[in-house]
């Protein structure tokens, strides 16, 4: 369906064929229609199909058609979200849109400095996209007044809620003092989950649920392939070197594995970039531009980069760790596969790691279909000598040589 269909302001329309959006995606199409009419609405639907639109359309729309001018009388949406990347991204989606409308938005999360942040908002917004930690410190310093809020908005709303954000949520809503449309919006949620959900809306809300039988998008082609833990390095250098053409996002545990496994791959003489909470906040800025540039096709991630994030044109995502919550899988997969595009996963599943994939089997209510390997070729990858060691490495061996000498004296 057009967007023309839903009688959106000519600005409005204008912005989003310069942005190459003519047609509704299914979550656009069901959630659009009641947002307008200030209906709540829970809404989940596979990744890469445009909940992000979904919401920013009528939600500019609104506040365009109600304002006379530019100037802004207070924040009248607030979209809560859990990590600091997704929140810039939101905050680049409004942006867009609302260019040639009387619609402000901005972004607000921390790990940088505030008093550029506070400059913004005193210029003033109709539209904050943010994440709890960073708004609750502007709220108590005064700077953030959100009791003119009309519309409030749960991205990744699942999310939020598991990491017991539903607390600040209560705490927000406490503080709206007008009535206000609540909008739920997840790729997943469990029946605990729905619940919390279902109690900050009203009965009356509108539930729109996306193709729930199979939660990973049609445009994806995902496998498993049994690989043991030590082995793993061997296969992930050997995938990447059979792809160069590819732009890979690499899943892993913790921090501690990204820099392992990227110092790995700088051994194979494979160049990639890391992400993680550890990084401060401007590092991982640079490290997410550069990747969208394509100045480096391989980043290495742990899950806070798996929610909701929308990067161009990933071919590919690697599981190189199975995650411990099989919603993740779907999360993590959605990376790849965006809008009209086509992509593949890859999990490398270790014998350790086997209940993880039967616990996102039965979420999948699938198995997952396996690529397998001959013990020649088996052999051969995970046979391979890595090119050199670092300097780490070498500091380590020599300590280690050091001591072996030692105990043979003692002895």
């Amino acid at each position: 369906m057009k967007f023309e269909k839903f009688h959106l302001s000519e600005d409005l329309l204008r912005n989003l064929n310069d942005n190459g959006l003519f047609r509704t995606t299914d979550i656009q199409y069901k959630a659009i229609p009641s947002i307008l009419k200030g209906e709540d609405v829970l809404a989940i639907a596979q990744t890469g199909t445009g909940k992000t639109a979904a919401f920013a359309i009528p939600i500019i729309n609104m506040i365009h058609s109600d304002k006379s001018s530019k100037r802004s009388t207070g924040i009248r949406c607030l979209v809560l979200v859990p990590t600091r990347e997704l929140a810039q991204q939101i905050g680049e989606v409004f942006n867009r849109f609302a260019k040639h409308t009387k619609a402000k938005a901005f972004a607000l999360f921390g790990g940088v400095e505030q008093d550029a942040q506070i400059r913004k908002l005193q210029d003033g917004i109709d539209i904050l996209i943010s994440t709890p930690g960073r708004m609750f410190d502007l709220i108590s310093q005064g700077f953030v007044n959100i009791s003119q809020i009309e519309t409030l908005v749960l991205d990744e709303a699942d999310h939020m809620l598991d990491l017991g954000f539903i607390e600040d949520i209560e705490s927000v809503k406490r503080k709206l003092t007008r009535r206000h449309q609540t909008l739920f919006f997840s790729a997943t949620i469990n029946p605990e989950i729905k619940k919390l959900a279902f109690s900050q809306v009203r009965s009356n809300a509108i539930r729109i649920q996306i193709s729930p039988e199979d939660p990973v998008s049609k445009n994806i082609s995902h496998f498993v392939m049994f690989v043991e833990m030590d082995d793993k390095r061997f296969f992930l250098a050997e995938y990447l070197r059979q792809h160069p053409e590819g732009k890979f996002i690499i899943f892993v545990r913790t921090r501690v594995r990204a820099e392992r496994v990227a110092k790995a791959m700088a051994r194979a003489e494979i160049e990639t970039l890391t992400i993680h909470g550890e990084k401060d906040q401007l590092d991982r800025a640079d490290v997410m531009k550069a990747f969208r540039d394509g100045k480096c096709k391989v980043m290495i991630a742990t899950d806070v980069s798996a929610r909701g994030v929308d990067i161009p044109d990933v071919t590919h995502v690697i599981n190189y760790d199975l995650p411990e919550k099989p919603e993740n899988y779907v999360h993590r997969i959605g990376r790849t596969g965006r809008g009209f595009n086509k992509g593949i996963a890859v999990s490398f599943c270790a014998t350790e790691e086997k209940p993880l994939l039967e616990d996102i089997e039965a979420l999948l209510t699938k198995k997952i279909e396996v690529i397998k390997v001959s013990k020649q070729d088996y052999q051969i990858i995970a046979n391979q000598p890595e090119e050199g060691l670092d300097l780490e490495d070498l500091i380590a061996s020599a300590e280690e040589f050091e001591k072996s000498k030692r105990r043979k004296k003692k002895k």
